[in-house]
C-alpha cells in the first residue's frame, strides 16, 4: 500500500545524539527549530553536554511554551533511552546534586563512553576556561552582553526575513573578525585535546564555546579527535554518531524536504560506560 500525504516521515535512527548550549530560558534560544530537529530523529542515547537550561539568566516571567516543549521532549526521550545531563557553567547550580540518577536520566559532571573500542570523554569544557576560574563575574557580565546582542540580532533578522533576505549572526561575525576571540577558540581546543590525551582518551567531546567543530588535533603526547557540538542559538548544530562515524548536523544546512528524506540504517554499535 502506498503512503499518503498524512503519513509521518520516518525518523532518522542514530546511535548517540549530543546536544549542548541550548540556553533554554533565554531570548536567543532557537526552541522551535530544536523541537523540529528532535522530532526528526530517533536516538539510542542522548548526551546533553551542558548549558541546557540557562540558570544564570533564568527569569520566571520568561520561559515560553516552546521552551517547555523542548524540556518535555527530552524527558520523553529519557523515558525510552539513556539520557546523560552533563552540567555546564550556565547550569552549574545543579552540580551540587551530581552524580544522581532518576530512571534513565543521569546527572553527571563528565562522562566516558567506550564507542567501538575508542574512549570518548564528554564534558562541557568550562572547568578549563581561565575566565571561568579566575573571573566568573566577568564571564557572567559577558553572558548578559551576549544575550543583549542576540536580542538585537533577533529584531534585525525579523526585518531581514520580512524583506526576503537571509538571516545573519552578529556574534558569529564578531568571533570570526576579532583576533582575540579566534585565539581563545584555538586555545580552548588545544587545551581540551592536551588534557584528553593526558587522560588516555581517543576522542574528546565538548561544548561551551558555541563553535561546532570536528577535527584531529596533534599534541606532543599524541593525537586525538576533537568534537564540539556547537549550540542552538547561533549555529543550531548537534553531534550525531551513526553507522560507525561522527558527524555534525546543521539544522539550516538542508531544506526541510531533504532533511526528511535522509535515512540512517540502524547498526549494532557497541558503546559501554567506563
Amino acid at each position: 500500500m502506498g503512503s499518503t500525504k498524512h503519513d509521518k516521515p520516518a525518523k532518522r535512527e542514530i546511535d548517540i545524539l549530543v546536544l549542548s548550549d541550548l540556553h533554554l530560558g533565554t531570548f536567543g534560544c532557537r526552541a522551535n527549530e530544536l523541537l523540529s530537529y528532535l522530532r526528526s530523529v530517533k536516538p539510542r542515547m542522548v548526551v546533553l553536554n551542558g548549558d541546557i537550561i540557562d540558570i544564570w539568566q533564568f527569569k520566571k516571567r520568561y520561559f515560553p511554551k516552546d521552551h517547555m516543549r523542548v524540556v518535555k521532549r527530552l524527558m520523553k526521550l529519557a523515558g525510552k533511552v539513556p539520557v546523560y545531563y552533563i552540567t555546564g557553567n550556565h547550569d552549574e547550580a545543579i552540580r551540587r546534586y551530581s552524580p544522581a540518577r532518576l530512571g534513565n536520566l543521569h546527572l553527571v559532571d563528565r562522562l566516558v563512553l567506550q564507542v567501538n573500542g575508542q574512549s570518548c570523554w564528554f564534558f562541557h569544557g568550562d572547568i578549563f576556561d581561565a575566565t571561568m576560574k579566575s573571573a566568573k563575574w566577568l564571564a557572567k557580565l559577558g553572558g548578559f552582553g551576549y544575550d543583549l546582542l542576540i536580542r538585537i540580532n533577533h529584531v534585525t533578522n525579523w526585518s531581514l526575513q520580512r524583506l526576503g533576505r537571509p538571516r545573519m549572526s552578529f556574534s558569529k561575525k564578531l568571533k570570526n573578525k576579532v583576533k582575540s576571540a579566534v585565539a581563545f577558540i584555538s586555545d580552548f581546543e588545544e587545551t581540551m585535546a592536551a588534557i584528553a590525551v593526558h587522560e588516555g582518551h581517543d576522542v574528546v567531546v565538548c561544548g561551551h564555546i558555541h563553535q561546532p567543530e570536528m577535527r584531529t588535533i596533534h599534541t606532543p603526547k599524541g593525537s586525538i579527535r576533537y568534537l564540539n557540538s556547537g549550540d542552538w542559538i547561533e549555529n543550531m548544530t548537534a553531534l550525531e554518531y551513526a553507522n560507525g562515524r561522527w558527524s555534525i548536523y546543521h539544522h539550516e544546512q538542508l531544506p526541510a524536504p531533504a532533511k526528511r528524506a535522509i535515512q540512517s540504517r540502524p547498526v549494532a554499535t557497541a558503546f559501554t560506560l567506563s
